[in-house]
């Protein structure tokens, strides 16, 4: 089984993005696990061991940004297709986003 990290990181400020609501749902949107950013802007787990099949990262980006966010929410979608450790990184300022398969 898989195992799947993020980490958001705010480029505008050129540190962690703390605090930012991450929520991690199956392709059939039922929610398998949620957490929030710590200190670093990290979210060491979510979900338990996942199997293959596609997947979308929910990021609550509109509460760190403010009530004013051009992106009020960031939504990810992935596919897990081998047993090995995922890790979708989200880079984020107030106009703009990118990620990527870190490791």
């Amino acid at each position: 089984m898989a195992t799947l990290s993020t980490h958001v990181l705010d480029t505008s400020r050129g540190r962690p993005a703390p605090g930012i609501g991450v929520r991690l749902e199956d392709a059939l949107g039922e929610v398998l696990d949620e957490g929030v950013t710590d200190a670093d802007g990290r979210v060491g787990r979510l979900g338990a061991d996942l199997e293959t099949g596609a997947y979308v990262l929910r990021f609550d980006t509109g509460t760190y940004l403010g009530p004013d966010a051009f992106y009020p929410e960031v939504a990810v979608t992935f596919r897990i297709v081998a047993d090995e450790h995922h890790h979708v990184p989200l880079l984020l300022n107030p106009f703009g986003y990118a990620t990527y398969r870190g490791s």
